[in-house]
């Protein structure tokens, strides 16, 4: 696999081998030597998957106490996935990348523990799985303004609203986020 270190400490783009031929491709999604030889020794305890139509845009989510750290893929469509470090301590606070990761593409992102996470769909029946290091705990959950001005992430939006949930919708803008140390 090769693994894309990207501006923000930790956030990786992982891009799996894929062995593809007239009947179709397979890859290996994950594998824990490999990950641990590759520096990310990691214990996953919950899988989630969710299905999305164009235009949904589901967090940005994050757990304080008991974060998450979450490895996400897309098995059908594409989206555009976004973290934010929230991780007080950090020079790069604050701070958001975006990749897309798409069936196509078949590339997979680590968000580590520390970051709100979320995702914009850009195509129907999109497909969206990630593993997760912890356990969803809903006392925990906070919700990052996804249109926080502070942030001014570019979501491709193309001038259309996002299709939000009641919890989504309600985020908190980071000044006002429970951050991390």
């Amino acid at each position: 696999m090769n693994i894309l270190k990207t501006m923000l400490p930790g956030l990786l783009i992982i891009e799996p081998r894929v062995y593809g031929d007239a009947r179709g491709f397979f890859m290996e999604t994950w594998n824990a030597a490999t990950f641990a030889e590759a520096g990310l020794d990691l214990t996953f305890v919950q899988d989630n998957h969710s299905r999305s139509q164009k235009g949904v845009l589901r967090g940005l989510h994050f757990q304080n106490p008991g974060p998450q750290g979450k490895l996400v893929r897309v098995t059908s469509g594409a989206v555009f996935d976004v973290a934010v470090d929230l991780r007080a301590s950090s020079p790069t606070f604050g701070q958001w990348v975006g990749v897309e990761l798409s069936a196509a593409n078949k590339r997979m992102l680590w968000v580590p523990e520390g970051f709100a996470h979320g995702f914009l769909t850009l195509e129907n029946d999109t497909d969206f799985l990630y593993k997760c290091t912890a356990p969803y705990a809903p006392q925990s959950e906070h919700t990052l303004a996804w249109d926080d001005p502070a942030l001014a992430i570019a979501w491709p939006l193309d001038g259309a609203r996002p299709v939000l949930s009641a919890k989504d919708a309600a985020g908190v803008r980071l000044a006002d986020a429970k951050v991390f140390a």
